[in-house]
């Protein structure tokens, strides 16, 4: 078996409303064999993984069904969180094998399919297979992959907010919470807030203690020194035990606590050296090490921190018992767990050394041996909940710690005897301050109650926000980029800093950014990602649905506008239900409301499965249409079109916003086409909660020329020829620009028509037959071959046009779309129309005429420039 192709989608999705991973598998000698008549499969699959043994395959299940569940258990395996997907049923095609399965990690997904088809291949052909190197190779993927536990917490904490979360790179720590203007960005627990001043100081022992100390705050005595004579010299004047440390290191690396004696202090200070070239002498402050954690203008959480440490059984050796000690599922390496493994390295000896006991000696029942003096997490220590003792002025001492350094997010560092007394009673005192603080003691302590510190954080960032900025996603097959330009040209009006993508590039208040096709998953999430997008209006295409899923898990408002035949036969869609299934995937994402075609059934249908308590609003044509009669008559809210006046109406409330010929997109009212894009803008705008005079403003000052929607109804005077240049490419579009063009004319229609090669035969003749209805004469030209022989797309067409209208004449092919212009503008006088669809650039009809008319092809350069 072999994979023939495999997409991430990453957001919502034809398949899914969760991100899944779609891969279409080559099943070979196995085509058409169901895994339950393979004799013994299921017996040999569950002796290699014992945990699929509650796995049966389902009757009628097929290979994909089986490698499905496969790959899932293999990620589960090798420790990747993947969830739950609910699918939807998507035809397959006869003998397609096609597996459809979650993820939390790409790279891992991937990685455990090619497994999974390795080992049922080796089951099928009885061969061996190692499922065990093939385990350890993904647990390696998975650590690659992982996320640190104090930014998972965060994390966590972002989604139940409903915060949408973009991780920055496939294995960077690094992620932005929220979009556009609201957007914040997150590092462990280090936020896009965190001043960078604070984080040097913080990072620099000695000028915090110094900072603190100069605001009034309690801290023990000390120096830097860079020699061990310095360091004698400070420990002598401090006269009792000290403790010595790093002055920029973290984690606890070469702390060294209780140093009394000349040796230890030179031991101490050699293990500092090794971590920095400076090092901190200062009193060792005894009682208990208390972390604090510090959340914008509060306490959030406080642990007791105790070293790591074993308790004697008087049987085992401190060996066995951090053998097993270590053995705890909760301790893992580094911060891949709730807790770190103990290291029994020369740290640990010392320490041991120093309460008279070693590696092997075998501690007596109930003593508890201690295996570091500080108490970090990251070497292995564990932590208390004691949040409920702090008393206040600790509580406003620790605040103002993190204040003075300038940190948003601190862990403030306490030694004290009893954290429940104020620490000036007892001498107790602030011995750091840490930036990126770590959480998990305060997420999962070993005792007491645990502490949300990932969503105090959050809350720190957001203030109860969600960090969404206004979305709006607009889909169907004609329509979608004028759609989406009326609304954010209106939204813009505002004083929003607005954001949209379309078929011809990626803009921010109104300046395009990214040239191209942008109506995909990547240009949609760009769009999200910039940090000064107040509101972001989306088109969103087919191809990036079924390519890459949306780029968003879901948008306040989304516009379906048609479905009609286009695009069918390509990437498995065949029919026009499943290409509104498509279309649906952006109409169910909708959390606020959804604007529908009343005019077409595919719309109105899907209206039927959006969720419970996103509005359905409708627009429509005709007033008197009965889906939009029923939908008034229960209350809803509608947009319409009633003697010319654009009409937004609420139940049976009316209200006239603007006459259709006050809108340059409907040139003069006679297209018809545009005003329904304008209808559903109006209501994508209302549903959004833009006031009247706003949608008026928009729909009023827009216009449709070359510069502000290229390829959408140009209208250009050419010799007294009006020529309309669209990117029309299906029937739907050929058939509205001809109704538009018969309102225009005082002549006759011609019409320059193409379409993309990479259309079904069928689909190409059935264009060359609504032309041929729609247009006096036609000239067919040849647009993208798209893997076609050339002239075979022109071809097709013209055999569609002369089965509609044989009376000679009336047709005429030029493969150039250049000559073809050229050509059609020769059979036209003052007075008629001239359709140029399918074009790809307005650079084609500027070329065309340039040799004949070079002023008129510079006027036209300059106009849309």
């Amino acid at each position: 078996m072999t994979i023939q192709r495999q997409r991430f989608l990453r957001g919502p999705n034809l398949f899914a409303d969760t991100p899944c991973m779609l891969t279409l598998v080559d099943p070979g000698p196995l085509a058409g064999t169901v895994p339950a008549a393979i004799p013994g499969l299921h017996e040999r699959l569950t002796s290699l993984l014992p945990s699929l043994r509650s796995y049966r395959d389902p009757a009628g299940g097929d290979l994909g069904d089986l490698l499905e569940h496969l790959a899932m258990e293999l990620q589960s395996l090798a420790g990747s969180e993947i969830g739950s997907v609910e699918k939807r049923a998507v035809r397959k095609d006869a003998g397609q094998c096609r597996v459809v399965c979650g993820y939390q990690f790409e790279r891992v997904a991937s990685e455990a399919l090619a497994l999974a088809l390795r080992v049922v291949d080796a089951l099928v052909n009885h061969t061996e297979v190692d499922v065990e190197a093939g385990l350890a190779a993904l647990k390696e993927s998975v650590a690659d992959c992982a996320i640190g536990t104090s930014t998972g917490a965060v994390l966590a904490a972002a989604r139940r907010r409903g915060i949408p979360l973009i991780r920055m790179t496939d294995t960077a720590n690094l992620f932005q919470l929220g979009w556009g203007s609201r957007q914040k960005r997150l590092q462990a627990t280090v936020t896009g807030r965190t001043n960078y001043i604070a984080v040097d100081i913080a990072s620099d022992k000695h000028l915090t203690k110094t900072l603190l100390e100069q605001a009034g705050l309690p801290v023990p005595e000390g120096d830097t020194v860079r020699t061990v004579e310095d360091a004698l010299r400070v420990a002598a004047r401090i006269d009792g035990p000290v403790t010595i440390k790093p002055l920029d290191a973290n984690q606890g690396k070469g702390v060294t606590t209780r140093c009394g004696t000349e040796d230890e202090v030179r031991t101490a200070f050699a293990h500092a050296r090794e971590h920095a070239r400076t090092v901190i002498v200062e009193r060792f402050l005894k009682g208990r090490d208390y972390r604090v954690l510090v959340t914008g203008n509060k306490v959030a959480a406080a642990s007791w921190r105790r070293p790591p440490h074993v308790t004697g059984d008087g049987v085992s050796t401190v060996r066995q018992l951090v053998a097993l000690e270590n053995s705890s599922p909760a301790r893992g390496e580094g911060h891949t767990n709730i807790l770190t493994k103990i290291a029994l390295d020369e740290i640990a000896r010392e320490t041991l050394h120093q309460q008279g006991y070693h590696v092997d000696a075998v501690i007596p029942a109930g003593a508890v041996v201690e295996l570091r003096g500080n108490a970090n997490l990251s070497t292995g220590g564990t932590a208390e909940d004691v949040t409920d003792l702090l008393p206040r002025s600790t509580v406003q001492i620790c605040i103002r710690a993190a204040k003075t350094i300038g940190l948003d997010v601190a862990g403030i560092d306490i030694v004290c005897e009893d954290i429940a007394r104020p620490l000036a009673a007892q001498g107790g005192g602030i011995i750091e301050v840490n930036a990126a603080p770590g959480i998990r003691m305060h997420q999962y302590p070993s005792a007491g109650t645990p502490r949300d510190a990932g969503d105090a954080i959050v809350e720190s960032m957001f203030s109860g926000s969600d960090g969404r900025i206004p979305l709006i996603a607009v889909t169907g097959t004609n329509g979608k980029t004028t759609t989406t330009r009326l609304i954010e040209h209106a939204a813009r009006l505002t004083g929003l800093c607005t954001g949209m993508t379309t078929t011809e590039g990626v803009y921010i208040n109104g300046e395009r950014t990214m040239e191209g096709d942008c109506t995909g998953y990547h240009s949609a999430l760009s769009l999200l990602s910039a940090p000064d997008v107040d509101l972001a209006v989306l088109e969103t295409a087919r191809g990036g649905i079924l390519k890459r899923g949306l780029a968003f898990d879901r948008c306040d408002v989304s516009v379906v506008l048609n479905v009609s035949a286009d695009h069918l036969g390509l990437d498995g869609v065949d029919t026009l239900d499943e290409m509104a299934m498509v279309k649906e995937v952006v109409a169910r994402s909708a959390s606020r409301a959804v604007v529908l075609n009343a005019h077409d059934p595919l719309c109105v249908d899907m209206a039927s499965r959006i969720a419970p308590g996103v509005e359905i609003l409708y627009f429509s044509l005709d007033a008197s249409h009965p889906v939009l009669l029923a939908h008034l008559a229960g209350g809803g809210r509608a947009v319409f079109l009633h003697e010319r006046g654009v009409v937004l109406a609420s139940g049976a409330s009316r209200q006239r916003l603007l006459d259709e010929r006050a809108m340059p997109v409907s040139m003069n009212g006679v297209a018809r086409y545009n005003v329904a894009n304008a209808l559903a803008a109006a209501a994508a705008l209302a549903a959004a909660g833009f006031a009247n005079d706003s949608i008026v403003a928009g729909l009023s000052s827009f216009v449709s020329d070359g510069k502000n929607n290229p390829l959408r109804s140009n209208l250009f005077d050419i010799g007294g020829v009006q020529v309309v240049v669209d990117f029309a490419h299906n029937c739907a579009a050929y058939g509205a620009l001809s109704e538009m063009a018969r309102g225009m004319a005082a002549g006759q229609i011609v019409g320059v028509v193409s379409a993309p090669g990479d259309r079904r035969d069928g689909d190409l003749r059935q264009i060359g037959q609504v032309c041929a209805a729609g247009f006096d004469t036609v000239v067919v030209y040849e647009s993208e071959s798209r893997g076609r022989p050339a002239g075979e797309t022109a071809r097709l067409i013209c055999e569609g046009a002369a089965s509609a209208s044989p009376e000679a004449g009336r047709l005429h092919c030029r493969l150039d779309a250049h000559e073809a212009i050229r050509f059609a503008l020769r059979m036209c006088s003052p007075g008629d129309v001239l359709i140029f669809g399918c074009g790809s650039s307005l650079s084609e009809l500027i070329e065309a005429i340039r040799p004949d008319m070079p002023q008129l092809a510079e006027k036209i350069t300059a106009d849309i420039a």
